[in-house]
This record gives structure tokens, C-alpha cells and sequence, in this order.
């Protein structure tokens, strides 16, 4: 008697980096997942309504889009996808907000398939991980603070700007580098 051959768990990757979502689709693969791309918000979601992904990677940005949305439509389409949230922007407040709006871990890029996989699959919370004994500097706090504002006003920047009595032009400077590196 033969066995029957298992079905390869869908996977959505949406990221706008071509080359990374390349690579980790490749990656991905070897690591026994049928892995689906999209480089914007609207393919992911014509993607998801059709392969009904039971695991879902996605970018924070995506061209000028946020995943946050893509992680909110994937959890109306089927509150059991297991989404990671991948950036190159982290902040505690797209963490918290990634978390609340369903995705199961959120890891900062450069990620690799063996720490998504393991996000993946991981369901519980670590009570062992390290806290710190120096507090944030000035200008990550900063980069919180801004961070904060924006999920305020819904990722509106000229609404965040008013609210931070800030010319639009200063904030979206401020949002386009990098936070500080603790």
C-alpha cells in the first residue's frame, strides 16, 4: 500500500523587493511550502482569495502601501492564516498594531527562511527574552513617537503632521530613514 502524497501548505510573500521575494520563494520551497508572490497589495489580495494561504509573510511597506492593511484582509479572508509581519522599520508601534490585527510574530529584516519558518510555526510568547537595562535613545524614541502619531492617523502623513505640529515634507524625511539601531 502506498502512501498518499501530503499537500504543501500554501504560503503568500508579499514584499515589493522582487529580488528578496526571489530568493525567499526559493527558500521557502525547500522548506516544503507552495509559495505564492506578490510585490503590491492588490495581487496579494486577488492571491489570497484564490489560494486561501494557510501562512502568509508580509513586508510592513509595500511600495507605499502598508502591510498592516494586506494583514487585516488576510485575517477577514481566514482568521487561522499564520502571518508573520517582515521590516526593514521596526517600531513598537507597528509591532503592537501587526499583533492586534492578527499576525502571529513580527520579524525584522534581514530575516532568514529558518526564522520565518520557526515564527511560522511558533504559537506561544517567550517569558525568557532578555530585557534591556539601558533605555531607548533620544532619537529612537523619536522614531517611536513618529511611529505612534502615524497609526494615530491611520498612516495619513499630513495628518500625523498637523497632529505633530510638523511641516509634512520634515516628517516624511523623518520616516524615510531608518530608525536607530539600539
Amino acid at each position: 500500500m502506498t502512501a498518499l502524497p501530503t499537500e504543501k501548505p500554501q504560503l503568500l510573500l508579499v514584499d515589493d523587493d522582487v529580488t528578496y521575494c526571489s530568493v525567499l520563494k526559493a527558500a521557502l520551497e525547500k522548506r516544503n511550502f507552495q509559495v505564492s508572490v506578490a510585490n503590491d497589495v492588490n495581487t496579494a489580495i486577488q492571491l489570497a482569495e484564490q489560494t486561501e494561504p494557510e501562512y502568509a509573510v508580509i513586508d510592513l511597506r509595500i511600495g507605499f502601501e502598508s502591510g498592516l492593511e494586506m494583514v487585516k484582509n488576510l485575517i477577514s479572508l481566514d482568521s487561522n492564516t499564520q502571518i508573520v509581519m517582515l521590516t526593514g522599520f521596526a517600531s513598537i508601534a507597528t509591532a503592537v498594531e501587526a499583533i492586534k490585527l492578527g499576525a502571529k510574530h513580527y520579524l525584522t529584516k534581514p530575516a532568514n527562511a529558518d526564522e520565518i519558518v520557526n515564527a511560522l510555526h511558533k504559537n506561544e510568547g517567550d517569558a525568557s527574552v532578555a530585557i534591556s537595562d539601558s533605555p531607548l535613545s533620544v532619537k529612537r524614541l523619536e522614531w517611536e513617537h513618529l511611529q505612534k502619531v502615524l497609526m494615530q492617523h491611520e498612516g495619513n502623513i499630513s495628518a500625523a503632521a498637523r497632529a505633530l505640529n510638523m511641516h509634512r515634507r520634515t516628517l516624511q524625511r523623518k520616516l524615510e530613514k531608518r530608525p536607530v539601531k539600539e
